[in-house]
């Protein structure tokens, strides 16, 4: 695969590295390494990182490998791995054959931890979880000193041999490292590298009963992939001091270096693992892919493109300090990428129902229209028109106001590419009072001209023939959440949006959309972007997701 080409980046992270090689760390040399716990999808956030790791490899000729972090086999599976190895390649970056996992050095992590044992810098603890935090102390008193921290070496290496042995239960014991329990970092005050965990593992099934901790497996899979910048979120910075300590005692000549950055945080959206999770499994959504959510996987199936997300990744920026970014920024990088390569297409979401009183019954004509305006290059489609069409219901306004350059009684309006029409009767629904159909007439001599007497006609709305379009679906999809920041909230599920999508079962397309390919992205006119659901379309029935409108209606909403 062909790695995507941006202009070259600088920012903080870059000027470390450009320092390093004028110092001549690593030899010049540029290795970084995207890795996820492949215990869910990957996001959005997750995408930012994508683009810094593989984009900071390809600037500085290095190399970025692919590495599934799993530590911890509760909640991993091969669904996750699978799907982070599409979403990667999606969003257009190739690691080569440098897919490793953490599980493939589970011997060569247990041996380091056998080599600190027997270095007495790491001791076989058996306090409680709970006794465990009641020692670890506060951030303004210092911890205590487990009763187990001064076991004799040989006494660790046998209980910690078994219990790679299977011979005790979940909790009986931890490996801790002995570092200071005094340290004013809590994370330094003996943290656990190892616990007894009995649940199979999606790679190595049930081999290990014992499963290293991320700090302690993270660094050292760095390291034994030659790994120059750990490249990582912000809230990894407290832990840098452990990084540090374990590849200094463990490994020898150049060690990695970890760096942090603020991680991604969008507006109306929660991007937290673990909150995407409670998403899926409470069905406020309808999986992973819904096109709603921030995964990449939810993105695709909305009609995002990747040239659009690393466009916005590199927009943003790398930053020192956690920021709010506003989510229509997304979707604007989304909106310019799709209004150069969209083509155009004319659907009614909301059919009224109009008779040109006028128009020869049974005749049919074809109008040429283009596919974009600005791209002569992606050409011209046949449209049909006939006596009876069906417009927007919005299109029509019974008293309709001063402004308003649509449809009403005895006004006139241009059907896009096609003639003007003017309004002579209206019927109305015995029942509701709504209007159900139009009658107008039109002008023959307007097609694609205007009209000879001079007179203006400034409305101009799409349309389809009836009988010559297809029956479509269309789901609006808006904003998950209702308020900008649903991550701050404890109870976020308070603040789901309740008009997030809106389902409109009867609407109708123009003709060549009849055998739209699946994924294909369009321009509604005057609706918005749209893309083709290849999931729940069926034959006949086509189901389009509307990917952003036109304009960001939420700019307004808040300004009010």
């Amino acid at each position: 695969m062909t790695q995507p080409i941006e202009s070259p980046c600088t920012d903080f992270i870059r000027d470390i590295i450009e320092e390093g090689q004028r110092l001549g760390k690593h030899e010049g040399r540029v290795a970084t390494r995207f890795p996820p716990e492949p215990n869910g999808y990957i996001h959005i956030g997750h995408a930012k990182s994508v683009c810094l790791n593989f984009g900071i490899a390809r600037q500085y000729q290095g190399t970025c490998n692919l590495r599934m972090d799993d530590t911890d086999p509760l909640g991993e599976s091969m669904e996750y791995v699978e799907s982070i190895i599409r979403d990667i390649r999606w969003l257009g970056f190739d690691w080569e054959n440098r897919l490793f996992y953490a599980s493939d050095y589970f011997e060569k992590i247990y041996s380091f931890a056998v080599e600190l044992i027997k270095k007495g810098e790491a001791y076989v603890c058996s306090l409680s979880a709970d006794e465990i935090r009641e020692h670890r102390g506060t951030f303004t008193q210092p911890g205590k000193e487990s009763p187990y921290r001064n076991r004799p070496v040989e006494e660790n290496l046998d209980l910690f041999a078994r219990m790679r042995q299977g011979e005790f239960e979940d909790g009986a014991h931890v490996l801790r490292a002995k570092i200071d329990m005094a340290a004013p970092n809590i994370v330094m005050r003996d943290p656990i590298i190892y616990r007894i965990k009995r649940e199979p593992h999606y790679r190595t099934g049930n081999s290990w009963v014992i499963y290293p901790m991320y700090d302690f497996a993270h660094c050292l899979s760095d390291a034994l992939e030659g790994i120059t910048h750990s490249i990582c979120t912000l809230e990894f910075e407290n832990n840098r001091p452990l990084y540090d300590w374990i590849v200094e005692r463990l490994i020898e000549g150049p060690r990695p270096q970890q760096i942090e950055f603020a991680r991604l945080n969008l507006s109306y959206t929660v991007l937290s693992k673990r909150r995407l999770i409670e998403l899926v499994q409470k069905n406020y959504v309808q999986g992973w892919d819904d096109p709603r959510m921030p995964t990449v996987t939810g993105m695709r199936r909305r009609g995002f493109t990747p040239e659009a997300i690393r466009q916005f990744c590199a927009a943003i920026g790398v930053a020192k300090n956690d920021n709010l970014i506003d989510v229509s920024l997304l979707e604007h990088c989304v909106r310019d990428d799709l209004n150069d390569r969209a083509p155009r297409a004319m659907c009614v979401l909301r059919p009224l129902r109009v008779v040109i009183d006028n128009y020869p019954e049974g005749q049919l004509e074809q109008f040429e229209c283009a596919n974009h305006p600005q791209r002569p290059e992606m050409g011209i489609r046949e449209i049909p028109f006939s006596r009876v069409l069906y417009i927007e219901h919005d299109d029509f306004m019974e008293n309709p106001p001063k402004k308003y350059h649509r449809l009403g009684p005895g006004r006139e309006v241009r059907l896009r590419n096609a003639y003007v029409i003017k309004c002579e009767s209206m019927v109305q629904d015995e029942k509701t009072g709504e209007v159900a159909e139009l009658h107008c007439t039109y002008d023959p001599h307007t097609r694609n001209a205007p009209p000879a007497d001079g007179r203006k006609v400034q409305g101009v709305i799409h349309w389809v023939a009836a009988g010559q379009c297809v029956d479509a679906e269309v789901r609006l999809y808006d904003r998950l959440f209702s308020i900008e920041d649903p991550g701050s909230e404890e109870d976020f599920t308070k603040y789901l949006n309740p008009d997030s999508v809106e389902i409109l079962t009867t609407c109708y397309a123009e003709l060549t959309l009849k055998n739209a390919e699946p994924g294909s992205k369009y321009q509604f006119e005057r609706l918005g972007y749209f893309c083709f659901d290849e999931k729940d379309s069926k034959a006949g029935k086509p189901v389009f997701n509307r990917i952003v409108p036109l304009r960001d209606s939420w700019a307004k909403i808040a300004k009010d």
